[in-house]
């Protein structure tokens, strides 16, 4: 990415986009900019080596100042020390600097400095161990400083002796063909022979040149004064992290070094780059940056880069879905990874999970959407292959209708052991305690099959057998789960008298109503059996279904004093009841019985939709646009936009950042558990899944796991096919 495309990047990623209203579909998928992480790789030969600074030339060579002499980038990202001049390969810089202007790479020795441009004439003797720092104008003259004092060398002059200001020494900088030196006092320039203070504090610690103004980093924030030291804009710390440790402005775009991490400030907010989805480690000890705009953040040990690149939608798409397919399907399940060497990527294992079904309603629907929209063959054939993990988890035990939550060949099960049972294939165990998540994705990947994937009498045969299996199970069973100890599961509950125990103020009364609904409408439409119609207008009328249904997100607080089976509910916000209710909503929606009860469900279904814009999530938002027609377009193109293609789920901090307006923690006044006022990016949140808060800003189950990528794929396809982009 060019300089001037930072600002595209600024705008198209983390700031709302100008989009407003449905009159704007579709969405052009149109290219845009977005960070990508970059790991440099040191060899396992140097695996002590402690790096100190970091330059970028002219021609986008990256030099590294260590403990273990001069190294520097080469193909594959790969860090190793320069062994190119014969003549230098022995010997360890004191400093290095670049040239301003032509990018030129300068080095100090302890007996000289020296340059291997212009054939290499350029070079000064020195007295041994005198001068530690560099700096090199436009002009060819190359200012050297030490604890004693300074020297000024130039090409058609004699060498000039300086002073050096006082207080204690940071850095020297050169803009504007002047030199600047920077002590935790104040800014000097230096002027023919003498230093001319701009300005003086206390604790500065970085400052970065504007075309015609300077910001100044202290331990406590930072502020801009002009070139005369005038205060151009006053102190700000309520920045992510306020103790400054350097500053780099690239075309205008000031970005910021701390030990915890980088940031870049923005017109309406800091991006912060921390975490081992960027960084090695968080403490950094130089930046740079190279003529493309991309960043370069060097830690005591290793190197790391922020690159920009275009990318579209669609691109983006097909390389999470070649990802997944490649590395997360497991018989036919879309599986999350774990590395069970976190530091070695071969050592991926696909673990069982207990929401198999759930998580694979995601991947599956994405590639139901994927065949409704391109019609491509390839899709379809992904559809029923995922569809066939489903059907066995009916027929793996002899619980008739029972679908269990997962299956695992015979001493190889990776989570708890004591719900499993041995199937009747002795090469195989099953789980059990299916709950209402698995429910949801059966009647979720029922639906999409049906209406876009199903084609021949026998395919839709196929797919209707498969929910009226489960369906009758529920009737029967007095609309319970029925496990293979012959006693309800715990979560798996749709009777009335479970149900209506719960109070009008707990979303779980309108939850499992819907889903009881929405899994006879679909039976009924899918069998054209009566008794699922008579059922759910039973279930209505009788036991107050279709009100519990439309009972307000608003009337949905704090609930104290309700326990099931010894667990207590009520006092908190579940978000995987978000994710069950808006797939639900789906087949809720589009498969009613009649348009009375179609406009009811959309009131309904706007009404939570409301509650949930804060989250500004995308599969929320098209769910709710393809039933009730309600979409917060911005929010939906800037999640998909910042979806990350790197799903790994490393640990991130923001609680400690000074630039978030924090909400109080009160389970009365914020039920909901929104801990900011306004919603992060994505890619500085931890990585979950759509069952968690989205205002989670701490987290991370660590870089040895990794998720999917179906979390984009859904809500991307459904956009395609909701004519939201093109």
């Amino acid at each position: 990415m060019k300089l001037s495309q930072i600002g595209i990047f600024l705008c198209l990623l983390f700031t709302k986009p100008a989009i407003a209203g449905t009159s704007n579909l579709p969405v052009k998928d149109e290219p845009y900019v977005v960070p990508v992480s970059v790991k440099y790789t040191l060899s396992p030969k140097w695996k002590d080596v402690r790096f100190k600074k970091i330059v970028a030339d002219g021609d986008n060579s990256l030099f590294i100042l260590t403990d273990a002499g001069l190294f520097r980038d080469f193909p594959g990202e790969i860090i190793s020390k320069d062994l190119r001049y014969a003549s230098l390969a022995d010997k360890s810089p004191v400093d290095i600097s670049i040239q301003e202007g032509t990018g030129y790479l300068y080095y100090l020795y302890p007996d000289r400095f020296l340059t291997n441009k212009h054939a290499g004439t350029i070079c000064g003797y020195l007295p041994e161990n005198r001068f530690t720092h560099m700096a090199v104008n436009a002009n060819d003259d190359v200012l050297l400083t030490g604890e004693e004092g300074a020297v000024l060398y130039n090409r058609s002059t004699k060498v000039r002796k300086l002073n050096i200001p006082p207080g204690e020494f940071v850095r020297l900088y050169v803009s504007d063909h002047r030199f600047w030196y920077l002590s935790s006092t104040g800014i000097y320039w230096l002027n023919g022979d003498k230093w001319t203070n701009v300005y003086s504090g206390n604790n500065l610690t970085a400052i970065a040149f504007f075309s015609d103004k300077i910001a100044v980093g202290t331990t406590d924030g930072y502020c801009v004064i002009d070139r005369s030291g005038n205060t151009v804009e006053p102190k700000n710390n309520k920045l992510p992290v306020p103790a400054i440790t350097h500053m780099l402005v690239v075309r205008g775009t000031c970005w910021f070094a701390t030990d915890e991490g980088a940031f870049v400030k923005q017109p309406e907010r800091f991006d912060y780059y921390a975490s081992k989805r960027w960084l090695d480690q968080d403490k950094i000890v130089d930046m740079a940056a190279d003529t493309d705009g991309n960043l370069y953040f060097l830690t005591p040990t290793g190197l790391n880069k922020v690159e920009f690149i275009r990318e579209t939608l669609a691109g983006k798409a097909e390389f999470l879905q070649d990802n997944l397919r490649k590395y997360h399907l497991r018989y036919g399940f879309s599986s999350a990874s774990r590395l069970t060497d976190p530091g070695d990527p071969t050592t991926m294992r696909l673990d069982d999970s207990d929401n198999d079904g759930l998580w694979t309603s995601f991947y599956l629907g994405s590639q139901a959407f994927r065949y409704a929209v391109t019609k491509e063959e390839k899709s379809r054939e992904y559809v029923w292959e995922s569809f066939e993990p489903y059907e066995r988890l009916l027929s793996i035990h002899p619980v008739t209708g029972f679908s269990g939550r997962t299956f695992e060949r015979t001493g190889y099960i990776a989570g708890d052991t004591i719900p499993w049972r041995p199937a009747p294939d002795q090469d195989w165990w099953w789980k059990g305690t299916t709950s209402t998540d698995e429910f949801v994705g059966y009647m979720f990947v029922t639906s999409v099959i049906d209406r876009f994937v199903a084609q021949t009498p026998e395919e839709k045969r196929r797919v209707a057998d498969y929910f009226d299996a489960i369906m009758t199970h529920i009737i029967t069973n007095d609309y319970y789960f029925i496990d293979y100890d012959g006693k309800p599961t715990l979560w798996g509950r749709w009777n009335p008298e479970y149900v209506n125990s719960f109070a009008t103020t707990q979303f779980d009364r309108r939850l499992n109503s819907t889903l009881t609904i929405a899994g006879l409408q679909l039976a009924y439409r899918l069998t054209q059996k009566e008794i699922y119609k008579t059922e759910a207008f039973r279930m209505m009328q009788e036991h107050g279904y279709l009100d519990n249904m439309k009972i307000p997100m608003n009337n949905i607080r704090f609930t104290f004093g309700f326990q099931h089976q010894g667990i207590t509910m009520g006092e908190d916000w579940n978000h995987s009841d978000d994710e069950m209710a808006f797939l639900t909503y789906w087949v809720l929606y589009n498969y009613a019985f009649n348009d009375t009860l179609k406009q009811e469900y959309a009131e309904m279904i706007r009404d939570h939709w409301k509650i949930e814009k804060p989250e500004r999530n995308a599969l929320w938002n098209l769910l709710a646009y393809g039933t009730s027609g309600d979409i917060d377009l911005e929010s939906t193109i800037w999640y998909l936009r910042g979806f990350p293609k790197d799903c790994n789920r490393y640990p991130v901090r923001n609680s400690h950042r000074k630039d978030l307006e924090f909400l109080p923690k009160d389970p009365h006044t914020n039920f909901r558990e929104q801990t900011t006022t306004e919603l992060i990016p994505k890619i500085e949140r931890p990585m979950n899944r759509h069952n968690n808060n989205e205002f989670l800003i701490d987290g991370g189950s660590g870089a040895h796991y990794r998720l999917t990528g179906d979390e984009f794929l859904l809500p991307y396809w459904m956009a395609r096919y909701l004519n939201v982009i093109q």
